[in-house]
């Protein structure tokens, strides 16, 4: 079920209303059939697959606390069954392209679907069964608990990535109905459509125009399309994570903050530690650290900095554009670490031009990255770049830059830019939380109003999917 569609607007104020009548012994179940019913929505079938992969975990977390002389053995059977589905689903044909490719033959390939959100859902399993290794959390002992662990509705297709030690313990708590909860869960579902149908849906547009066919349009025009597209990839995930997160807040739950004002960042790494935080806190903490990370000298270091990224690439995508992007990320990555003392380090407080200049550098990397991230063909990719800095023998026109963008709805180009720097102003000042004025209540109001009338006059209602819904 997308959370930009009617069936969405029913299934939240019921499924709410119904939680809070029930008597809390039966509230588990009933959030965990109503999660299964909302993710039959996109392939029914899938959900076995999903089920399948609960028990395995579920059984295996058991075994772990009971076993430890053999807790490892454990362990690598949920790990291997989790990322051999994974790799089936989501890696098989790709290999096999390649392989086909290198060597001349013919293999088939497998006639299948991605399920829907599995990098998601499957990360979080492994996170349950390494975290039980660890001995940091207890083995669940109640199946349905652990199953609404992994299937909790807002989380489930796009994340955050949670972990079982802040959320296992919620869903045992009782929780009660709370008029500040629901008045936050609604602040962040509305501020999160205001960023998926007002800007994501109708930036959109213009990318999807552009990208198309990139040589037909002037250097300006492909440039700026590249900086928009960074910006609409940003409003669609975050604003998926502030719809999960408002509709988990509304039933009592709290999820994680999985984006930190990321346009703001003042170095690759100040990117990473702000954008997607429960995915590169995943690798973080399962793959970086484990490894050695920072304990082994700088060689390890950017060895596993190249191997985190390669690794988050192929988990965004089968294709070797992914890939791409996630080795531009560590190379920048890694000079960030070489120079972080001199000039990548927090914040100058006492110079903000500085910081500015930082700012704008990293939405430079980071968007002309993004090229590669949609685009699966690498020939593409190529002529959007190259194109965007094709300007020796072109000048600049305004009147063609505001006439080559169509009319989208009943504003121009100009009016869609203003809801841009609208959303940064949003991102400086206001509680990332939340996104409220704490101190300033009636402002607060007056904003409130303001998102809520922007996404019913100017929101795409086409039921655009989330980008992140293809990982």
């Amino acid at each position: 079920m997308l959370f930009n569609s009617f069936d969405f607007l029913i299934f939240l104020p019921l499924v709410t209303l119904l939680f809070f009548l029930l008597p809390n012994k039966f509230r588990v179940y009933f959030l965990l059939v109503a999660s299964c019913v909302f993710y039959c929505y996109f392939i029914p079938i899938y959900l076995l697959l999903l089920l399948f992969i609960i028990l395995i975990d579920y059984y295996v977390g058991l075994k772990i606390e009971k076993h430890t002389d053999h807790k490892k053995k454990w362990l690598l059977i949920s790990i291997f069954a989790n990322v051999g589905i994974l790799a089936v689903f989501k890696y098989f044909n790709f290999f096999i392209t390649n392989f086909n490719d290198v060597f001349g033959t013919s293999a088939s390939m497998l006639k299948i679907i991605l399920p829907i959100g599995l990098s998601f859902h499957t990360f979080q399993a492994m996170a349950y069964t390494i975290e039980v290794y660890r001995g940091t959390v207890k083995a669940e002992k109640d199946l349905s608990v652990y199953a609404l662990y992994v299937l909790f509705y807002p989380q489930l297709v796009a994340g955050p990535i949670e972990r079982p030690q802040h959320l296992l313990p919620q869903l045992h708590k009782k929780q009660y109905f709370s008029a500040q909860n629901l008045l936050d869960g609604l602040r962040l579902i509305v501020w999160g459509y205001f960023k998926k149908l007002v800007i994501a849906d109708n930036l959109s547009l213009i990318v999807d125009m552009v990208y198309k066919s990139p040589l037909q349009y002037q250097w300006y025009i492909v440039m700026l399309t590249i900086f928009l597209f960074s910006i609409q990839i940003y409003c669609d995930f975050s604003g998926y994570t502030d719809i999960a997160r408002g509709a988990a807040k509304i039933l009592g739950f709290d999820l994680m903050i999985n984006f930190n004002r990321p346009l703001l960042a003042t170095s690759i790494r100040n990117f990473w530690q702000r954008w997607h935080i429960s995915l590169s806190s995943w690798f973080r903490d399962y793959v970086y650290v484990p490894l050695g990370g920072n304990k082994k000298g700088l060689p390890n270091q950017i060895s596993l900095i190249f191997l985190v990224f390669i690794v988050s690439g192929l988990w965004h995508g089968a294709g070797w554009n992914f890939i791409i992007w996630g080795v531009i990320h560590a190379f920048f990555l890694i000079i960030t670490f070489i120079l972080s003392k001199r000039f990548f380090s927090t914040p100058n407080k006492v110079n903000p031009f500085y910081n500015f200049i930082k700012i704008l550098a990293v939405n430079f990397i980071v968007a002309y990255a993004f090229v590669f991230f949609r685009n699966t063909s690498l020939l593409n990719a190529s002529n959007i770049i190259l194109q965007s800095i094709h300007f020796p023998n072109s000048s600049f026109n305004s009147t063609q830059l505001i006439s080559s963008i169509p009319i989208l709805g009943n504003y121009t180009l100009v009016m869609l830019l203003l809801f841009v720097l609208f959303l940064f102003v949003n991102e400086a000042i206001l509680d990332p939380s939340l996104f409220k004025m704490n101190k300033y209540p009636i402002l607060d109001s007056i904003w409130f109003a303001f998102i809520f009338i922007a996404i019913i006059f100017w929101g795409v209602f086409t039921k655009e999917s989330f980008i992140y819904f293809q990982f």
